[in-house]
């Protein structure tokens, strides 16, 4: 029992001195680059018919044109069969 009780303190002295040591750094933020809006060849998202936006992220190149898409959903229908979806 009383090495039980020996036990505990140690570890809670140990916890406590490793808590007290964590180091203070100062993290550095980081740069954000600055990118061009992309210019889609769609105006709107030729799987549902959303209206695109430049800031889209889901966005596919066929044929040297960017298409954008509202979800990845709508990108990976669009590759299944690109050509069907670029006439519209």
């Amino acid at each position: 029992m009383k090495s039980k009780v020996i036990l505990t303190a140690l570890l809670s002295v140990s916890l406590m001195a490793c808590a007290q040591e964590t180091p203070k750094v100062k993290h550095k933020k980081a740069k954000t680059a600055v990118t061009k809006p992309v210019k889609f060849a769609n105006a709107v998202d030729p799987i549902c018919n959303m209206p695109t936006e430049p800031g889209m992220k889901d966005t596919a190149v066929y044929k040297n044109k960017t298409y954008g898409f509202c979800s990845a959903y709508c990108k990976d229908e669009f590759k299944k069969n690109p050509e069907k979806y670029a006439k519209k």
